[in-house]
């Protein structure tokens, strides 16, 4: 009897035991650290870092990097390295900065010029050639980094010439450079002077030697600012950020041409409004730019035979002014960063339609790029 009351007992604890300690939920909640560079003129003091949950949850890191208008960031290939211009004019020069990347900080590996004052992009390829966007200079500068990170001295100044019919493009006016990604070309996108600008590296010389072809003229007042490749990499997508478009450049027996344009906002849209930053998604199926004043992602499906767009719709991007926006690496979420309100809001693709939902904003001081 006492035998049989001891296990009675030991019966009832392990089930209250069992019953008191509920499973625990076993689900593992991943983050994605991204880099968001700045302005420096009101409470930024640099670059920033911060992790977006594969909810879309969005969370501050903090300051990783003290330097003046970090205004666009790239990687090294090899993801080790950081470079960020700084969008300054100091006597007609700017600067480009190379940081080791650490856990939570970046470390300064050295610095040089850019060829020209307010540089505003920056890009590199694989074999560590970089360019650089210099709106003020009107030009592109051209360096390289070693393995290590550190970067040359300045190699090339490719000089731009000619202006557009606007007050914007009185002058030329660099606003990003880009290596094509199948061949030796640099495509540069030149606001002021209204013109894509193609090149090749001459390695033995390190210089930018324009093509034959040289340059294509956009649409009157158009104001090229930015641009992106299909994933077919045949088909260029051209931001217009004054005439509020986004041309389709197609290239046959060796030319470049503009195939198609369509406007970036709605029809009864009258108020002022400027184009700003465009992705597309890594299925190539869907098409994403930003509007400043009309304050908004417009979301285009790409027409997959010739590559045209059709346009889904306008979602707003709670904020003023999306600077940049950027599609996370496994394009699931986007997150629009609002110059003018200090927010980065996060909002959760439907991979099918394009379309997009609100999930989470934080603050970020004047935040104008984001980096994966």
């Amino acid at each position: 009897m006492y035998k049989f009351s001891i296990l009675f007992l030991a019966i009832i604890f392990v089930g209250c035991k069992t019953k008191s300690s509920p499973k625990k939920n076993t689900q593992i909640n991943n983050f994605m650290t991204f880099y968001v560079g700045t302005y420096t003129k009101k409470d930024s003091k640099g670059i920033y870092k911060y992790q977006i949950s594969n909810d879309g949850k969005l969370s501050k890191i903090g300051l990783i990097a003290q330097v003046t208008n970090p205004t666009f960031l790239t990687k090294s290939k090899d993801k080790k390295t950081l470079f960020t211009v700084g969008e300054t004019d100091d006597k007609g020069k700017g600067i480009i900065r190379a940081y080791k990347i650490e856990k939570d900080s970046l470390q300064l590996i050295n610095k040089a010029e850019t060829g020209g004052a307010d540089p505003c992009f920056v890009a590199i390829n694989n074999d560590n050639y970089i360019v650089t966007a210099n709106y003020t200079g009107g030009n592109v500068g051209l360096l390289k980094a070693e393995k290590s990170g550190k970067l040359s001295p300045l190699l090339y100044v490719q000089q731009h010439t000619g202006k557009g019919t606007t007050s914007r493009q009185e002058k030329p006016h660099a606003h990003s450079a880009w290596f094509h990604p199948t061949k030796n070309e640099v495509i540069s996108v030149d606001l002021g002077s209204n013109e894509l600008w193609f090149s090749k590296i001459d390695s033995d010389k390190n210089e930018l030697v324009l093509t034959k072809q040289q340059k294509l003229k956009m649409a009157e007042g158009a104001g090229p600012r930015h641009l992106t490749f299909h994933p077919n990499n045949q088909w260029i997508y051209v931001l217009n950020e004054l005439n509020n478009t986004i041309s389709l450049v197609k290239e046959k027996n060796n030319h470049y041409y503009v195939d198609f344009s369509i406007t970036m906002l709605p029809v009864d849209f009258i108020a002022f409004s400027k184009a700003a930053d465009i992705h597309i998604s890594n299925d190539g199926k869907f098409l994403y730019a930003s509007n400043r004043g009309h304050e908004s992602i417009v979301i285009y499906e790409v027409n997959p035979e010739d590559g045209r767009l059709k346009t889904v719709g306008h979602h707003s991007v709670f904020g003023k002014h999306p600077r940049n926006f950027a599609l996370t690496p496994d394009n699931q979420f986007l997150l629009v960063a609002n110059q003018d309100t200090d927010n980065i809001v996060s909002f959760k693709r439907n991979v099918k339609t394009g379309k997009l939902t609100f999930v989470d904003e934080i603050t970020a001081p004047t935040p104008v790029c984001i980096l994966f």
